[in-house]
This record gives structure tokens, C-alpha cells and sequence, in this order.
């Protein structure tokens, strides 16, 4: 297993959504060639002139590359963008930074492992202000001495790079985290839209959650966007959320872990996206349980 060397093998960068243009746009700042590849082509035409090469296919763009990071919404995503084609995987790393299940990833690293390539889970916690301030963190899963020939590269991100074990485990802890970001919106948005309600100064509770053990920091994170009914300019949209409320709970009921709260959410979520809350930041799920006067 050749060191990876810094400026001296190119990336292909597939997906420049939300999360991954930023992502792109700091590798290209910290001195990587990228070739990129999204399916809509023109959301990655900005990176153009940073010296990113567009390219049309994901074939020609993974071709001359010995890296691959993709990041992409759903398994079928990157199955359908890595695999659909007759690439050749040999002497090439696979660097999967989306939010998949567990057994998706596994079947990923399988897929690629048998076209002769390497597979790295790299799910990231954070979004595009930690992107752009490089505090993202990461949470790796492969084999180890493939974990230290990249940490470097994931360091480009944020100095928090964590190592959780083989292909499984680093996605394991991703969907617990994000089991969180669902679990505990959710329930500020009924206990701040019942303060409401009932005309309870809201800076009076807030002071006392606050030295509390029930406060996180998420409640403040949130908590303007809820009182001024003001969802735009998303990190994480409501949709991606409820996309991943669904692998959690399929992943959590593998695990034998009761589901009825996730499942009460993915509903309050699905109403969210029948409101048309779907693009909007996912602390729009506010609107989906409170109803405002």
C-alpha cells in the first residue's frame, strides 16, 4: 500500500451539494487537484475557477485519479455512481463521506474491495460553518494502516479526525450522533412551543435550561430560527434529516433497540415535508409539531 503524497496524485471529488462543495472548495484551497463530478453539473462549475476540473461522467473523472471521495446522500447514490460503470478500482481509495447504514457500507467496501480498491467510511459531524472554519469532525472506520495513510488528509478538514475500527462502526456512531440532532429538536420544539403558548418569558426559561442539565448547546443553536419563524439558508435541510431518521431507525431495529420515538418523529417529518418545510432548515420540524397562532 503506496503512501498517499500531497500534490503529487490527484482527487476525484463526486457530489457538490451542500456539504460537499464547501468540503471541494477547501481541499482546493489547501493546494489538491480535483477532478469533480456531480450529476447536476452545473452546481460544481464554481470550482472551475479555483482550478477544479468539471468532468461529465463519473467513469472519466475516477479514471486518472488514485482517490475518490464521494459525498453523497443515499446508498443508491453512490452505488449507482461508483459502480454502474466498468471502472477499475486497482491501486484506487474509495473515501465515502456521506451518511449511509451500516450494512451499506459494508456492501460498498465489499463492491470495491472486489474491483481491487481500498474503501474508507468517513462520515463527518458538523456542516458548512465548521467546513469553512476547518472544524469539522471526522470519524473514520477501515483497516488501520489504511487510517494512518489518510488522517492527514481528513486533517485537512479539522483537526478532530477519530479512528473507530473496521468499515461499520464509524457510521454506527454517525447515526446514533445524528439519532440526537432528531431526538433533541424535536423534543425543544414542544417544550419551547408550549412556553410559547402559555405566554412564559422565553429568555427567563431559556436562562434557567441553560444552567440546567437538561441544556444543550443545540437549543441556543436553534433557537432564533424558531422564534422568528425564519428557516432559510440551511446547513442540514429538513428532507436530509428525515432521510436519516430512516436509516436510524431501520440500523437501530437491527440492533433490537425500540423505535416508536424515531418513528413518531419520521412521521412529525414526513407532515414537514407535506408542509413544504422540505428545503428548509431541519429546525423547521418546529412547524411541523407547534401550530402557530
Amino acid at each position: 500500500m503506496g503512501k498517499f503524497k500531497k500534490m503529487r496524485k490527484k482527487i476525484t471529488f463526486i457530489g457538490t451539494g451542500l456539504i460537499g462543495f464547501p468540503m471541494a472548495e477547501r481541499l482546493l484551497q489547501n493546494g489538491y487537484e480535483l477532478n469533480i463530478f456531480n450529476r447536476t453539473k452545473s452546481k460544481a462549475l464554481p470550482l472551475k475557477e479555483l482550478g477544479a476540473e468539471i468532468f461529465d461522467s463519473p467513469g472519466d473523472a475516477i479514471t486518472n485519479a488514485d482517490v475518490i471521495i464521494t459525498v453523497l446522500t443515499t446508498f443508491d447514490a453512490n452505488k449507482e455512481t461508483l459502480l454502474t460503470n466498468d471502472i477499475s478500482y486497482r491501486g484506487k481509495t474509495v473515501i465515502q463521506m456521506g451518511t449511509i447504514g451500516i450494512d451499506e457500507n459494508i456492501l460498498l467496501e465489499k463492491m470495491i474491495n472486489k474491483k481491487g480498491g481500498n474503501y474508507i467510511e468517513a462520515p463527518v459531524l458538523g456542516s458548512i460553518p465548521q467546513i469553512k472554519s476547518g472544524n469539522l469532525l471526522t470519524l473514520v472506520g477501515c483497516e488501520k494502516e489504511l487510517f494512518d495513510q489518510f488522517k492527514f488528509l481528513f486533517k485537512v478538514f479539522g483537526p478532530d479526525v477519530h479512528y473507530f475500527g473496521n468499515v461499520g462502526k464509524a457510521s454506527a456512531a454517525k447515526l446514533a450522533y445524528n439519532q440526537l440532532i432528531a431526538t433533541l429538536t424535536a423534543a425543544f420544539s414542544m417544550s419551547l412551543g408550549f412556553v410559547i403558548k402559555n405566554d412564559v418569558n422565553v429568555e427567563s426559561f431559556m436562562e434557567i435550561l441553560r444552567k440546567s442539565a437538561l441544556y444543550s448547546p443545540t437549543f441556543d443553536k436553534k433557537l432564533q430560527k424558531m422564534l422568528n419563524n425564519d428557516f432559510t439558508n440551511p446547513n442540514f435541510p429538513l428532507k436530509h434529516l428525515l432521510k436519516d431518521v430512516q436509516i436510524i431507525e431501520k440500523d437501530f431495529d437491527k440492533s433490537k433497540i425500540d423505535t416508536k420515538i424515531l418513528k413518531a418523529i419520521e412521521q412529525i417529518l414526513e407532515n414537514g415535508m407535506n408542509k413544504g418545510l422540505g428545503d428548509l432548515d431541519y429546525s423547521a420540524i418546529f412547524n411541523a409539531i407547534v401550530e402557530r397562532n
